[in-house]
């Protein structure tokens, strides 16, 4: 598998988390209107995802361990087609709403190959390299798809994104079925014991390089999901924004995380993981704390949380790729381990902001810009702890 192969397989594996979440939000009042149900209802279709998505991380990385990264891969491709099938023909809601808890597992799969396939191939630095440039190709997901998914909202209903979904992971399946080739050379036939699983979290737990990169990432993803989560009832409810123009704001915001991604490439050269990872968490919280202070001073824009978006969403670009280099760079025969746990963590994170935000929805900025501030604030302080991770793999 040649590296340009692969650059565009890992691009595509790590976008089908965004289009997971950013296709439909548009559709999210209007998904709350078509059942009957309220504004948090509809919002648990996004929280089951991340549930879903953070606990099935414990168990993909092992099985990525035991069976390889590609058959993990092929299987999330495959079950995340069948979930959004069922997500498109949903009659009710609880019907949708398991169709999301399996599209979660099957996109967790693949997000999990992807960050062990790089750790196979790459050393740190350079697994962060290329990273970044996946991520700047997939910004280009999370750039259109909230634009699309408007048109696709206002011309056929909110059914429709979920058939691009399935479509897209239908064409995952097929390219990985192609190309990709197994890079785990030496599978762990126990790696699924339950003795031997629990032992490997404990070890990777211990291991202080992993923190000083897992809770800024996790961190900096949760003040990026507060504005996913968030905006579409901010923008279009609150601030009463048409959908197809919020599609085009949510856009704005990720032109965001692409210069972040392109700047990242460009610092870690010169600069190394910590140092850009510091960065980006000063940035994470100077976006939400800005936003924090404009909105209980009693400015309510849509231009200033544009530009508190952008900036959170800049600070992701920097923080992401040096994050998922950096968890799994002291471990070799642990990788999918350590980026199942990873996973876990900062699918945890999105998920107490995104039930936070559910519960204090009042029908104003408040509770958003608050959330983006202590979460900023707390990725800002946990950004202060990145080493340079050991140099002997375990």
């Amino acid at each position: 598998m040649s590296d340009r192969a692969l650059l565009w397989l890992v691009a595509g594996f790590l976008s089908l988390q965004p289009l997971s979440t950013d296709l439909y939000l548009g559709s999210l009042p209007h998904l709350a209107r078509y059942f009957g149900v309220a504004a948090s209802a509809a919002q648990a279709t996004l929280t089951l995802f991340v549930i879903g998505f953070g606990l099935a991380q414990l168990v993909a990385g092992p099985l990525s361990d035991r069976y390889g990264r590609r058959p993990v891969a092929l299987g999330g491709c495959a079950l995340y087609t069948g979930a959004s099938a069922l997500c498109a023909l949903a009659p009710s809601m609880p019907l949708l709403l398991a169709g999301r808890l399996w599209q979660a597992l099957g996109c967790c799969c693949v997000i999990v190959a992807a960050r062990t396939v790089i750790r196979d191939r790459y050393a740190p630095a350079a697994g962060a390299a290329v990273i970044a440039r996946a991520s700047t190709m997939l910004a280009f997901v999370p750039l259109v798809g909230p634009v699309i998914g408007g048109y696709l909202q206002v011309g056929f209903g909110w059914r429709a994104a979920f058939v691009v979904h399935a479509a897209f992971a239908a064409l995952l399946w097929a390219a990985s079925l192609r190309w990709l080739t197994e890079t785990h050379a030496t599978p762990d036939r126990g790696a699924l014991a339950p003795g031997r699983v629990l032992a490997t979290y404990a070890g990777v737990a211990a291991t202080p390089a992993f923190w000083a990169y897992a809770l800024p990432g996790a961190l900096t993803y949760a003040a990026i999901f507060v504005f996913i989560a968030g905006s579409s009832f901010a923008f279009i409810e609150v601030l009463r924004m048409p959908t197809e123009r919020y599609g085009l704001c949510f856009a704005l915001a990720v032109c965001g995380y692409l210069l972040g991604t392109l700047t990242c490439r460009r610092l870690l050269t010169t600069h190394g993981l910590p140092c850009v990872l510091r960065l980006g968490t000063t940035l994470t919280a100077g976006g939400g704390g800005g936003l924090c202070v404009a909105v209980y001073a009693g400015v309510a824009h849509w231009a200033l949380l544009l530009a508190a978006q952008f900036i959170v969403m800049f600070a992701h670009g920097l923080n992401q790729p040096c994050a998922m280099a950096g968890v799994v760079a002291p471990f070799a025969a642990r990788a999918g381990a350590a980026a199942g746990l990873f996973g876990f963590l900062t699918m945890s994170a999105a998920l107490a902001v995104g039930t936070a935000l559910g519960l204090l929805h009042d029908d104003t900025l408040r509770p958003l810009a608050l959330l983006a501030a202590v979460v900023g604030g707390l990725a800002f302080a946990a950004g202060h702890l990145p080493r340079e991770p050991r140099s002997t793999p375990r």
